[in-house]
C-alpha cells in the first residue's frame, strides 16, 4: 500500500498536479488504504515493528499520516499509534508527525514543527507552533532534528522539485478552509 501511494504521489508530482489541490486519483489510493487499514486496526490493533518489521510499521504510520480526507480515522489511528509508541512498537517521531498533522488540519497549532505549507511570502514554512520556544526541546525528546535543519532540509527538498508557491497565496488558504470544513477537520 505504501508502495503504491508513493508511485501515485510522484505520478502527480512529476506532472505538477499533485500540487494543485486534492488530486482525486491520490484521495482514492489514501481512503481505499485507510479502510484496509482501519480493518486491520480493529482486528489486530496497530501493527507494530515486531509484528511487520520497521518497514511495515513505517507504512503503517505513512497510511495513517495520508488519510487526510478521513478525520475520525486519523484520529483513531492517533490514538493507537500512541498507544504502540508507549509499548515500544514504533518510534515516538510518527505520533508527533501525526498530532502535528491532525493539529494543523483542526486549525490549531502544532506541536512538533512537523507540518509546512507556503507562507504569505512564498517561503516553505513551519505552519504555527504551539510555544515555538520549546519546540526543539519536544522533537529532540521524539527524535527530531532540530527544526532549523529541517527548516533547511525542506526548503532545498522543495526548491529541487517542481513545486512553487500558489500563484494567490489568500485563495489557496480559502480553499484549503473550505476542504478542510468539507471533510469535517472544521466546523
Amino acid at each position: 500500500m505504501a508502495q503504491e501511494d508513493l508511485r501515485i504521489q510522484a505520478d502527480l508530482a512529476a506532472d505538477g498536479t499533485l500540487y494543485r489541490g486534492y488530486d482525486a486519483r491520490m484521495r482514492a489510493v489514501h481512503d481505499r488504504h485507510a479502510d484496509r487499514l482501519a480493518g486491520i486496526l480493529s482486528e489486530q490493533g496497530w501493527p507494530g515493528e515486531a509484528q511487520v518489521g520497521p518497514d511495515g510499521a513505517q507504512a503503517a504510520w505513512l497510511i495513517a499520516q495520508h488519510a487526510i480526507a478521513q478525520p475520525a480515522f486519523q484520529r483513531q489511528a492517533h490514538s493507537a499509534l500512541s498507544a504502540a509508541a508507549r509499548r515500544g512498537e514504533v518510534p515516538a517521531w510518527q505520533v508527533a508527525s501525526l498530532e502535528d498533522r491532525i493539529r494543523t488540519f483542526e486549525g490549531r497549532p502544532q506541536r512538533y514543527g512537523t507540518q509546512f505549507d507556503w507562507d504569505a511570502s512564498g517561503q516553505l514554512s513551519p505552519l504555527p507552533i504551539e510555544d515555538p520556544l520549546g519546540v526543539d526541546e519536544r522533537r529532540q525528546a521524539v527524535g527530531l532534528r532540530p527544526l532549523e535543519e529541517e527548516i533547511q532540509i525542506q526548503q532545498a527538498a522543495v526548491a529541487q522539485s517542481t513545486e512553487r508557491p500558489p500563484a494567490d497565496w489568500r485563495a489557496r488558504q480559502r480553499e484549503m478552509d473550505a476542504w478542510f470544513r468539507e471533510v469535517g477537520w472544521r466546523s
